[in-house]
This record gives structure tokens, sequence and C-alpha cells, in this order.
């Protein structure tokens, strides 16, 4: 009986248990709680495929998702002081920087890109919340003001993804001045007569909302993105009355005509194209390519050889 107990059993589990599962295979919907495997999910641009959820998505990932088969160029961006004002609080900035790094690994709070989307050329600048609140700094006005400078060097036009809370608390009045600075990029833009479009994702908030993410010739929003300056909290207590429901949603400012869309993130690329080819003034998109027509040279000359017996 021990030796079963002991050996046979043991050795029959080991045949027939059960495989471990990976913990991320599977990812609950914050919003409705539906349990998604991980490669729809995926597929799906991280749009919850039972509610619509628009959930966080890395700034790599959009860009892979935003061009033509998830090619690009990276443009470099100017490296900033590293934290002039020896700024700390409960840790120090440079070790901040330093986790958030480790975090995401990337560089900073947002990416600069160019390639073609749907054959049209464009310079692509997306903010990554994940990286500090995707906060904007020094380096994000350099990311912006770099994006700028190649959308008028090369002629195309710029699409900014907003995501942030803010300015960057660590760099004080420093943070605080990029916002007069993205300002003149974007004007760049416009006197070079190119088109600067702004999506507006969850969410987007503080000065950042209060500069480049409103200057936008087109200002596109993700389906119940956060937009606003301060928090409602503090604008109920500033003017002592109580605010709509969801006053500071996409859908909302649609309404009261602060943005012009609401799009679907699995919708986004496509409208993009579309809008952008008719301020370029360009043909629309083509759809897909249509193989070249098969000419049979042997069918032609059989065709041929009756005309050219009743000339002779």
């Amino acid at each position: 009986m021990n030796w079963i107990t002991n050996y046979v059993r043991p050795t029959i589990n080991s045949l027939f248990s059960r495989r471990e599962v990976p913990d991320n295979l599977w990812t609950k919907c914050t919003e409705c709680g539906t349990m998604l495997f991980h490669r729809e999910l995926a597929d799906n641009l991280n749009v919850c495929t039972n509610c619509g959820h628009h959930m966080p998505i890395t700034a790599r990932d959009r860009l892979t998702a935003l061009f033509d088969g998830g090619v690009y160029t990276e443009i470099k961006v100017p490296e900033p002081v590293t934290d002039p004002l020896q700024f700390r609080d409960q840790k120090k900035y440079t070790d901040r920087l330093k986790d958030a790094r480790k975090k995401t690994g990337e560089r900073d709070a947002m990416l600069v890109a160019e390639g073609d989307m749907g054959r049209t050329p464009v310079v692509a600048a997306v903010q990554d919340f994940g990286f500090m609140g995707g906060s904007m700094s020094m380096y994000v006005g350099n990311a912006i003001v770099a994006a700028a400078e190649r959308a008028v060097e090369i002629g195309r036009p710029l699409i900014l993804f907003s995501a942030a809370g803010g300015a960057r608390m660590q760099e004080g009045i420093l943070g605080l001045m990029q916002m007069p600075r993205t300002t003149i990029a974007v004007q760049m833009l416009k006197e070079a007569g190119l088109p600067y479009i702004v999506v507006l994702t969850h969410p987007t908030t503080g000065g950042v909302t209060a500069s480049y993410a409103m200057l936008g010739d087109v200002q596109i929003a993700e389906p119940n993105a956060l937009i606003g300056f301060a928090g409602a909290r503090v604008i109920e207590q500033t003017i002592g009355e109580k605010l709509p429901e969801g006053f500071q949603r996409a859908e909302y400012l649609l309404d009261h005509g602060m943005l012009d869309r609401v799009t679907k993130r699995t919708d986004l690329k496509d409208e993009l194209v579309t809008i952008l080819r008719m301020l370029m003034q360009l043909p629309p998109a083509v759809a897909g390519d249509l193989p070249p027509p098969h000419i049979d040279s042997h069918a032609m000359d059989e065709a041929a050889a009756p005309e050219a017996q009743a000339k002779a």
C-alpha cells in the first residue's frame, strides 16, 4: 500500500497534472469585469471587446498601431539638464527618473517618430502616461519642439497624442515654461501651413490642456477620456455650485463645442488618414492594392491575327 501511495500515485499525478498558467495571459476589464485574453486584447488595441472601455496603451504600442506595418523612425530629442533644481521630496528626483525609466523602458514621457500612416507621411508625438503620469517636463517640451521643427523641415503634418496630469512639479517653473515653448512650436506649424491634429486620451489635464493639447486644427478625443484643467472638486469649491455629471468627459465636451470628434481607438487611424489627406489636399487614401491585370500575350497574338490577314 505504501508503494502505491508513495510512488505510483505521485507518478500518475505528475503525468496528468495541469500545467501552471502564467498570470499575464488574462486581463480583467476595469469597467465591466470581463476577463480578456491578452492576444485578443492586444489585437483590439487594449479596448475591451465586451463593453468598449479604453484601457491604457503604451506610447510604443500606439506608434506601432499608427504607422503602416508598425514601421517608423524615431526622431532624436535633445537632452535637457537633469534635475536642475536638485529637487527632493520623499525621494530624489533623479531616483524617480531612474525608477520610471526602468519601469517603462523609455527615456521620458514622450516619443517622437516619423513614418507613413495610410501612405500619408506624418510626424507623430505620443505622450506616455506610464512615465511619471506623462507629466510635462523640459524633455517633453524639447520633444514637441523637435517634432514641430522636423515636420516643418520635411513638410509633413504633426499628430500629437496627449496624456498627462500636468506639468512636472519636480522641475518647478522650468516645467511650466514648456507651455509657452510648445505654443510657439505649434505656431511654427501654422505659419508653414501644415496641419496640427491633437488626439486627447485619458487623462489630459493641467498645464497640458492649457497649452499644446488645445491648439490643434482638429481636436479628437478617445471615448470617456477625462479632459480638463483643474479637478472637479477644486472647481466646485471655487464656484460654489454642483457641476453636471461627467462634465469633463470627452462626450460632454463634444456636445459643448470643445472637441470636433470622439473616435474609438480602433477607428482612429482611418479617421486621421481621411482628415489629413483632406487638409493636405491629397487624393483619398487607397484602401487596398489590386494586382496588375494579367496580359496573355499568346491570346493577344491570336486575336490580332484575323485583323492582320484582312489588311493583307
